[in-house]
Formats: structure tokens, C-alpha cells, sequence
């Protein structure tokens, strides 16, 4: 018994021990869970001690720095909360900006103004804010009052945006400092207004109407439509921001884009494509004389009304700007639209070959330049239109020098054509009618003044004297030199009835086309009675040498005496008869490629010779016609009619077909087919 309860005592005491055993294997695992659970909590407790360290230190940090850090912070703080006000200023402009100034400029440039304003409030603040806090960080490290960390990314912050703030000192860099600093809403709202500029422009720029060409006269006092004022007033508002954020000159291009190509379609109804021509598309200036002619209408016209308006425009727009600025603006605007063109066409003319028909057509141009010198002084006189000065000087000296060269030249070469032959057809020489008609241009109303400016700036620039009556001088040596001309000619004939032929022919020409001209008064009625003289005496020697001669062969003489005998009359009417018909025939065929060009000369050199034949050979036929008209060969001998014979002598001399060429111009797109030398005109005799 006392056995058994031991063992008892024993086996509870081993389930005592394994109970006890087993909760501290419990408790243990527990411990073992919750040891594993706090290591993490250790490691975040080490990580925050940095935190907590910084935290306290200003608590450990000197109490005079702990006591001023607060007012050197509030002093940093400010102007750095200021720009950043600013800056969200700027961004609730953004809206106001990207939209159309179209809808209402004034308020689009107000907006765009204080967006300017901003910006420089920006520009001027950024780097003061930048340098407090730059200045406060320090203070903090200094004190050791902030954590090391802390400062060291503050430091790094500051510096990107020291950077970031001062890109360079050039206008460039601050231009992309400020990009930065409104995200190029600036530039944005800039090329608005310049498209706004342009768009104001275009719509307000209308070309001058014009119903033809031939117009221009009947539009003398019309010019293109001045822009609105309210139009004027919104382009220069426009010009006042662009110039002030340094877009002027991109302003000032569409500007001269838009005007130049408006004066251009203004011109374009004027068919303007013959400025283009080159010297090698025309013989002689005689092919282009129409064009000429032209150009002296369309530059007045160019210059008095299209660029004057665009002289005036420019002033208004740009008046604001000074003189330089608006000067530059027009003399682009006149380059751009064809002012040079219309130089370079006269200059084409004075590079084309040297003829006496290129004098006139060169004082042609002087005129109209001359007359547009007070436009073109008020209008290209500034520096700005330094080009188109150059190239009308230059224009104005080769004209001068062309013209001078080409007049003093004439003399010569009219003596030189003395030693070419005469024409054959006795009629009057191609040099002698080109001369008396040209001098008499020369010295007419439309050239004399013109000329005489020409030869006395000519001479002028030689130093020498230009006397008033210098050129009539010249002229009447010219005329002097044809008179001689006419002598040689005279005496190269081997024919004295064609050489008479001619003296009467040239000596009336004289006589007729310098009588009661400037020419014919200078030289006198001495001078041309003499000729008039020497036309009657031609006349009169021609006839009795030639036509005068064939009434001899139908004489009466011996008729009578056969009178009772018709067969031997018959014979002796019939062998008259054939001898008039082949001095006749022999005399027409000689003359008939003689001209007399002069009409009143030719009709009564007609005159005098039918009143010299036809009525002694209708007498002659009236009496003894009979004689031969039955005979079965009166053919024969009667070959011609009374009426047909005075049809013949009345049709005697008449000017062929004009030998040389149109004068009219061809238009610019085709080759000049003009075979016209007008060279020749005072060396062409025939």
C-alpha cells in the first residue's frame, strides 16, 4: 500500500513536471514570437533616432542663433511667396493669351502687358528670393540649427534654380530665361499679334482698278485707298508691343510683304512684261518705240500715285517709330514692287545698239525722268533709298552721254555718205528725207529744250562751254553737208536727164519740208528761193531733154504736099507714127521705175508732161488717124488711145511700197522680226 501510493506520488509528479515542461516550451516559443516581431521595430526606432536627433537639436543649438532663425526665415519666405503670386498671375493669363487679339485687341494688349509686367517682376525678384533663402540655408548650417542632410538637399534645390534663373548675360539667354518662366506664352501671344498684323494688312490692301491701260490718263487723280484710321491706329498699337519685345523687324517684313505685293497687282493691269526685255531681244530701240512710249506713262503713273500713296502710308503707320524706321520700310516696299524694273528698262534702252533714232528715244526717257525729279527727290531722297539713287544716276549719266555722243556723230556720218552712189530711181535719198525730217524733230517744240539740257550737262561735265545757239549751229552744218551730198550725187550720174531728174526731185524736197520750220528761218529765204530756183531749172532741162523731145516725131511736115495721094500719106503717117510710139515706149520703159515721192511735184511734172504730148498727138491723130485706122495693120501703129495715153503720163512716177520695215513694236513674248538696221538710216542712201 504504502508501495502504491509512492508510485502514485512519482507519476503524478512526473505529469506535474511534463505540464510544467510543456507551458515553459510555451512560454518560450511565445518569447521567441515576440522577439522576432520587435527586431523590425528596432531597426525603424534606429532609422527615425536621425529624425528625432535633428529634431532636438535646435533644442541643444545656441539659444541666440534658435532666437533669430524665425525673422531670417520670415524675411526669405516673403519675396519668395511674392514670385510665386506672380507666377500663378501668369498662368491665369494663359487663356486671355492663346486666344484670337482678332476678338478685341485692346483688351488682348492689355492682357499682354501685364503678362510683360509680370515677367519682368519675375526677371527682377527670381534671383533676389533665389539669394535669401541661399542666405538663410547658410544661416542653418552655420548655427547648426537644421540637419546636414536637410541643408545639403536644400542646397542642392537652390542651386538648380540659381541655374536655372542665370543662363548668361547675353539677350539670348535671358530671352530663354524667360521662355522658362512662362512656358513661351509670351513668344505665343507675340506671334498672334504678328499674324493679326498681317491679317489687318491683307484685308485693308486693295489694288487700284483699273479697266485698261489706256486708262491711265483718265485716272489722273486717282490713287489707291488709304488704310482707316481705326485700321492705322490697331497696326500701330500691334507695332508698339512687337517693338517692345523686339519683334520690329519681323513686323516691318510683313509689312513690305504685304504693301509690295499690293502695288504689284496694282500694276499688273498695266501688262508690264516688256520691263523684262533683254537687249538681245530687239534689233534697235525703233522695234521697242511703242514700249518706250509706255514706260513714260507708267512710271509717272508708278510714281505718282502708287508709290506716293505708299510714301504717305509708311509715315502714318510707322511715324511713331522715326524717320529711319518708316524711310527703310518704304524703299524696301518701291524695291520689292518693281521701282527697279522700270530703272532697268532704260537702261536696256541705253545699251541697245547706237542709232540716230535712239537720240529721240533717249530724250524721250530724260523727259519723264525729268519730269518726276521732285517726286523722285521727296520720295528716294532719303539714305534708305540709297539703290534707287545709284541706279537713276546712273541711268540719267548714260542717256546723257548716249544722247551727246550719238548728236555730235551725225555731221560725220552724213559727209560720209557722199561716197555711196545715188539711187537709181533719181528719187530722193533715204539719208536726205530721214535728215530733214529728223533735224527738224531736233529742233522742233517736243526736243529742242530737251536736247539742249542734254548738250549743256553734257559739256558741263567736260568743263566746257555750251553755247545758246550751238545747236541750231550744228543742225545747219548737218543741212549744209546735205546740200553737198546732193552735188556729188548729181554729178556720179552718167545719165544728165536722171541726174536733172533728181536735182529737181532733192531741191524741192528741201525747199518743201524746211520751209516755215525753225530750220528754213535760220537759214533764210535766200536760201530756199535758191532751191526752188534750182527746181524749176531741173524741171524745165528734164522735160526738153526728155518727153519734150517725142511731139518732133509726129510731124505735119510733107502731108499737105500728098494731100491728093492717100497711099503715100498713109505711108509717111505710118512711119511717124512708129517712131513716136518707140521713142515712146523706149522713153517709158527708161522712167518708168523713176519716183517723184513728192505729190504735188509728182502731179505737176504729170501735168506738164501731158500738156507737152497729148494734145499735139490728138491733134495729129484727129487729122490723120483716118489715114491708118482702116488699114488691116493700124495696130501697128496706133497703139495708143488719146485717153490711155494721158492715163499712162498721169500714172508716171508714183512711190513704190515703203521698203522698211513696221515701227510697231512686237510683243515681248515673241522674237522681233524687224530687219529694220536703223543705222543705215544716214548711211542708206537709196
Amino acid at each position: 500500500m504504502a508501495e502504491s501510493t509512492g508510485v502514485d506520488r512519482g507519476i503524478q509528479s512526473l505529469i506535474a513536471a511534463r505540464k510544467s515542461l510543456k507551458l515553459s516550451l510555451e512560454k518560450s516559443k511565445a518569447i521567441g514570437l515576440a522577439l522576432g516581431k520587435t527586431g523590425p521595430r528596432f531597426e525603424e526606432i534606429e532609422q527615425r533616432l536621425p529624425l528625432l536627433e535633428a529634431a532636438v537639436r535646435p533644442i541643444r543649438a545656441d539659444g541666440e542663433a534658435l532666437k533669430d532663425v524665425g525673422g531670417n526665415i520670415n524675411r526669405a519666405v516673403g519675396p519668395a511667396a511674392a514670385v510665386l503670386k506672380v507666377f500663378d498671375a501668369v498662368h491665369g493669363l494663359e487663356k486671355s493669351l492663346l486666344s484670337d487679339p482678332k476678338n478685341d485687341l485692346s483688351s488682348y494688349l492689355s492682357v499682354l502687358k501685364r503678362l510683360e509686367e509680370a515677367l519682368k517682376f519675375l526677371g527682377e525678384n527670381c534671383g533676389l528670393a533665389i539669394q535669401w533663402l541661399e542666405d538663410i540655408v547658410e544661416y542653418l548650417d552655420d548655427h547648426h540649427v537644421a540637419d546636414e542632410k536637410y541643408l545639403s538637399n536644400l542646397k542642392k534645390s537652390l542651386r538648380g534654380l540659381s541655374e536655372f534663373h542665370n543662363d548668361g548675360g547675353g539677350v539670348e539667354e535671358k530671352e530663354r530665361s524667360q521662355l522658362r518662366l512662362d512656358g513661351g506664352l509670351r513668344n505665343a501671344a507675340l506671334d498672334k499679334l504678328e499674324n493679326e498684323f498681317r491679317r489687318l494688312l491683307k484685308d485693308n490692301s486693295v489694288p487700284l482698278p483699273m479697266a485698261s491701260p489706256s486708262s491711265l490718263g483718265d485716272q489722273a487723280c486717282i490713287a489707291p485707298s488709304q488704310l482707316p484710321v481705326t485700321v492705322i491706329h490697331k497696326l500701330q498699337a500691334i507695332l508698339g508691343r512687337l517693338r517692345a519685345n523686339n519683334r520690329l523687324d519681323k513686323c516691318i517684313s510683313i509689312y513690305v510683304e504685304v504693301r509690295s505685293l499690293n502695288v504689284r497687282a496694282s500694276l499688273q493691269a498695266l501688262d508690264l512684261d516688256y520691263l523684262d526685255i533683254s537687249v538681245s531681244e530687239f534689233n534697235d530701240v525703233q522695234s521697242i518705240e511703242g514700249y518706250i512710249a509706255q514706260w513714260g506713262n507708267h512710271l509717272e503713273f508708278a510714281v505718282k500715285h502708287l508709290f506716293e500713296a505708299e510714301f504717305k502710308l509708311c509715315n502714318d503707320v510707322f511715324e511713331r517709330l522715326g524717320l529711319n524706321v518708316w524711310m527703310d520700310c518704304f524703299s524696301k516696299i518701291a524695291a520689292q514692287a518693281g521701282m527697279l524694273a522700270f530703272l532697268q528698262f532704260g537702261k536696256t534702252v541705253t545699251d541697245s545698239k547706237k542709232d540716230p533714232i535712239k537720240l529721240l528715244k533717249l530724250l524721250d526717257i530724260f523727259t519723264s525722268l525729268n519730269k518726276l525729279r521732285a517726286d523722285f527727290n521727296r520720295l528716294f531722297g532719303g539714305a534708305a533709298c540709297i539703290e534707287i539713287q545709284n541706279f537713276t544716276r546712273d541711268l540719267i549719266k548714260r542717256i546723257i552721254d548716249g544722247a551727246a555722243e550719238i548728236f555730235w556723230e551725225l555731221l560725220v556720218q552724213v559727209e560720209i555718205q557722199k561716197q555711196t552712189p545715188p539711187p537709181s530711181d533719181g528719187g530722193v535719198p533715204r539719208l536726205v528725207s530721214f535728215v530733214t525730217d529728223y533735224c527738224n524733230k531736233l529742233i522742233g517744240d517736243k526736243y529742242k529744250s530737251t536736247l539742249t539740257q542734254v548738250l549743256l550737262i553734257h559739256k558741263s561735265w567736260r568743263s566746257e562751254r555750251f553755247q545758246d545757239n550751238q545747236l541750231m549751229v550744228e543742225v545747219l552744218r548737218i543741212i549744209k553737208a546735205i546740200e553737198q551730198n546732193l552735188d556729188v550725187w548729181m554729178k556720179a550720174y552718167p545719165d544728165q536727164t536722171l541726174a536733172h531728174f533728181f536735182g529737181m526731185n532733192n531741191h524741192w524736197h528741201l525747199y518743201k519740208n524746211l520751209k516755215g520750220t525753225n530750220i528754213g528761218d535760220h537759214l533764210g529765204d535766200s536760201w530756199l528761193k535758191e532751191h526752188d530756183q534750182y527746181k524749176e531749172y531741173y524741171a524745165t532741162v528734164f522735160l526738153r531733154d526728155s518727153w519734150g523731145k517725142l511731139p518732133s516725131h509726129l510731124s505735119r511736115e510733107g502731108l499737105i504736099l500728098f494731100s491728093g495721094g492717100h497711099a503715100t500719106a498713109r505711108d509717111l503717117v505710118k512711119k511717124r507714127l512708129k517712131a513716136f510710139n518707140d521713142a515712146f515706149d523706149e522713153m517709158y520703159k527708161k522712167q518708168a521705175s523713176w519716183v517723184l515721192p513728192e505729190k504735188d511735184l509728182r502731179d505737176r511734172v504729170c501735168q506738164q508732161i501731158v500738156q507737152a504730148i497729148v494734145p499735139v498727138y490728138r491733134s495729129y491723130m484727129q487729122n490723120y488717124g483716118p489715114l491708118v485706122e482702116k488699114d488691116a495693120s493700124s495696130s501697128k501703129y496706133v497703139r495708143y488711145t488719146v485717153v490711155a495715153l494721158e492715163k499712162i503720163l498721169s500714172s508716171l512716177y508714183m512711190p513704190k511700197p515703203m521698203r522698211y520695215g513696221s515701227f510697231k513694236a512686237t510683243p515681248p513674248s515673241e522674237k522681233f522680226k524687224n530687219d529694220v538696221d536703223l543705222r543705215r538710216t544716214t548711211s542708206a542712201v537709196v
